[in-house]
């Protein structure tokens, strides 16, 4: 497939994500600060998230299996997990994780579970997309260094 064509891909494919409220405008800027220089930017954070934040999203579900929930100790996970969703641009992840929050203050631990799995299942879809975007990046890349 033609790089420009592979980039309409890419960029189709970010956009839909964008529409489904999946993105937000955080992620164009972390995709901007990718150049020639580090042409493998955005799948080296994309991939740093995922393993921070699936690491995160395994605590929080073997946390939450406890009988007693210290909510402190699950604050400090879910702000962790807030502020890289934010900083990468996963929006309804974010706001999934803005739920927790609001349920753990309430000491609403039937909430907390309802959020978690929120939680778990926006990262979850949120994975299988940033799969598909590290493809067409390593595609793209591979087509870019074969065409010089």
């Amino acid at each position: 497939m033609a790089l420009a064509a592979l980039k309409a891909q890419l960029n189709n494919f970010v956009q839909s994500m964008l529409e489904e409220g999946m993105l937000d405008s955080q992620f164009a800027q972390v995709q901007a600060l990718q150049d020639e220089s580090n042409p493998c930017f955005i799948t080296e954070v994309i991939t740093s998230f995922c393993n921070d934040a699936e690491r995160i999203v395994i605590e929080l579900n073997k946390y939450m299996s406890h009988q007693t929930l210290d909510f402190a100790k699950l604050e400090s996970f879910v702000h962790q997990l807030k502020g890289s969703s934010s900083s990468i641009g996963a929006k309804r992840l974010k706001l999934a994780c803005t739920d927790l929050l609001q349920a753990s203050d309430d000491r609403n631990k039937n909430g907390c579970l309802q959020a978690l799995n929120a939680i778990t299942r926006e990262y979850c879809l949120l994975r299988n997309k940033f799969d598909t975007i590290i493809q067409l990046e390593r595609r793209i890349l591979a087509t870019e260094t074969r065409d010089q």
